[in-house]
């Protein structure tokens, strides 16, 4: 124990010196100490909670080297560009480098030069990278987004099964740190047993981030709500995420005929368009990014204020680490979900479009359906996603979220859903939403007639409202747990404990008044805010001396060809217009300047500061 408590106090010294942070957070404090005690971990925590500090600081107490699996080459530079910067020897090999390149950082890490090696999955699976790194001292192999290693992730990968018998074939077995970002329960157990943890610590933290505020908007006029909100927040860094190729050329080519400095990024492109635009986004000379799915994984720009997914997502996961790419500086961040019922029959098609076996389409159809659920829901959005991992929480609300800040009043609407219910239970629960939604409208079309429903006493029983509307009343009682659906492309809606309660009037169903017509006038919803203004930086913040500072991070960004967060993060650069740090010392206390980056950085900002005395 006495040996741990050292190596911790050696760790927050490290922290200090090369990150400019004082001490770790909570979640980050259990997970380095589980992994300077030697024990295998598995660290679940949110984009931008601070994962790579997790295995950045024990590299560089324990002996030797730490060898990193990680899945993409943008990634791996973004990591090894900030060690470089923080002082920290790292590097990577990829397919950008040469053979003689390889070879040289290869030598390199057996000379001892290296605390850190990145390396991607597939990698692994070549004989000759084996036998090399079989003459290395690996004290720690870190696997970052190890979700990928399970067939139930969102983003499975097969070459990260190559991992474990990789380190079965070490000559001496190093320390095994998994970490991701989401991960349920099932995938949880995946990680543990595919990368056969010995014994593992298992730690999950705080996926509800505090600094993001979450909203579900249904009913937008999609096109114009991203157009307005672009235009209203042309300072700031935002990615705009579409589930088609089709919708991102589309968005792409509109934003910026409207003057907003725009990158798109999918699949279909030419690799260096992608890779300049990538590089554009990064180095802050295109504000907004419009993309599939395809990118962001480890995209470890800070500033990104706000994240705006045009399409709802296939699932969760896919989700939360898509919001989750907001505001990794820990500064107030907008994650906003435009759903239409349009994106339901998208996410079906991709799902069909997928080449895969009957049981994995089955859990993605499972996992969409969760998502719809999510896009409906009337609760707290926190409650949903944490629920959703499996994480334990307290219930209280967060306050931000668009649901929290949702002021309509409840309305009794116990009438409509018994209406609702009695239709299900006389379909005799064997058919979907959108014919229960017919039936109930007094449709005459050819399915509803097939089966005799126009003789139904619930027949046109809501004939005053549309199908759609319905249709979304039956979606929100799913929500919250009055109905069920079953799996499969086409769910039948089934009658849930709670229905049969309200058909007994031993329950009353209370919801939301409904949605006014919404205008994206000013990019937001028109459900009226309460709490913390998302919009605004901290009040002391001088707006001025900020921007200052940011011309004087992108002058040495530029002389340093690295993406300006590398320098500081925003959140740094906000700290120090509140301080206006005149000394070494003072600047040494503001979170985000180690010692490394004061003398490489410091000197131009600490200038600054004292020429305005």
């Amino acid at each position: 124990m006495r040996t741990e408590l050292h190596s911790m106090e050696e760790a927050k010294q490290l922290l200090q010196k090369y990150y400019g942070y004082p001490d770790f957070r909570e979640g980050q404090r259990k997970i380095v100490a589980s992994v300077l005690s030697g024990v295998d971990t598995l660290g679940i925590m949110p984009t931008g909670g601070g994962k790579s500090i997790c295995y950045q600081i024990p590299a560089l107490l324990l002996p030797g080297l730490t060898l990193v699996i990680s899945p993409l080459i943008s990634l791996m530079k973004d990591q090894v560009d900030a060690l470089l910067a923080a002082g920290v020897s790292a590097a990577y090999i990829n397919s950008t480098l040469s053979g003689k390149e390889v070879n040289e950082r290869i030598r390199a890490a057996k000379r001892g030069e290296l605390k850190l090696l990145y390396v991607a999955p597939e990698r692994l699976e070549l004989d000759w990278f084996r036998e090399e790194m079989k003459e290395l001292t690996i004290s720690m192999l870190a696997v970052d987004e190890a979700h990928c290693v399970s067939q139930w992730g969102h983003d499975f990968r097969t070459s990260y099964l190559a991992i474990t018998p990789f380190v079965a074939d070490l000559p001496r077995r190093p320390i095994v740190a998994a970490f991701t970002a989401t991960a349920t329960p099932e995938v949880m157990d995946d990680m543990t047993g595919l990368l056969k943890l010995k014994d593992p610590s298992v730690f999950v933290t705080g996926l509800g981030r505090d600094n993001l505020a979450m909203s579900v908007l249904r009913g937008e006029n999609k096109r114009e709500f991203v157009l307005n909100y672009a235009h209203t927040h042309g300072s700031q860094p935002g990615i705009v995420y579409a589930a088609t190729r089709k919708d991102v050329d589309d968005l792409y080519e509109r934003l910026r005929e409207s003057g907003v400095p725009t990158g798109r990024y999918h699949a279909g492109l030419p690799d260096q368009e992608r890779e300049e635009n990538q590089e554009a986004f990064l180095y802050d000379d295109i504000r907004v990014m419009v993309a599939t799915n395809a990118f962001g994984m480890g995209i470890d720009k800070s500033n990104v204020r706000y994240v705006i997914h045009y399409n709802m997502p296939k699932n969760m996961e896919a989700y939360v680490q898509e919001a989750g790419r907001a505001g990794r500086d820990g500064e107030p961040s907008e994650c906003i979900l435009l759903f239409s019922a349009q994106d339901i029959m998208t996410q079906k098609f991709l799902i069909e479009q997928n080449p895969q076996d009957e049981v994995r389409k089955h859990n993605e159809y499972r996992k969409l359906q969760q998502m719809i659920e999510y896009c409906y829901s009337t609760k707290c959005l926190r409650w949903g996603m944490l629920d959703y991992f499996g994480e334990e929480h307290d219930h209280s609300l967060c306050g931000i979220c668009s649901n929290c800040r949702d002021e309509r009043e409840l309305v009794d609407v116990t009438t409509d859903a018994q209406i609702i219910f009695s239709c299900i239970h006389r379909m005799r629960e064997r058919f979907g939403v959108a014919l229960v939604s017919s039936v109930l409208k007094g449709s005459q079309n050819k399915k509803v007639l097939q089966y005799g429903f126009e003789q139904l006493s619930t027949y046109g029983m809501m004939r005053r409202r549309t199908e759609k509307e319905i249709s979304e009343l039956i979606n929100v009682l799913i929500a919250e747990g009055y109905l069920s659906l079953s799996e499969g492309q086409y769910p039948v809606v089934k009658l849930a404990p709670l229905a049969i309660e309200v058909l007994k009037s031993k329950q009353q169903v209370m919801l939301r008044a409904p949605e006014p017509s919404q205008t994206a006038a000013t990019g937001s919803s028109s459900t009226k805010r309460k709490g913390r203004n998302y919009d605004d930086g901290p009040s002391a913040v001088n707006e001025t001396v900020f921007e200052q500072l940011r011309l004087i991070r992108r002058d040495l960004a530029e002389k340093e060809r690295v993406p300006s967060y590398i320098i500081f993060n925003d959140a740094t650069l906000r700290e120090m217009s509140v301080v206006c740090p005149t000394s070494e010392t003072d600047m040494l206390r503001i979170k985000g300047v180690g010692e490394v980056k004061f003398r490489k950085y410091g000197v131009p900002f600490l200038e600054f500061f004292q020429n305005m005395e």
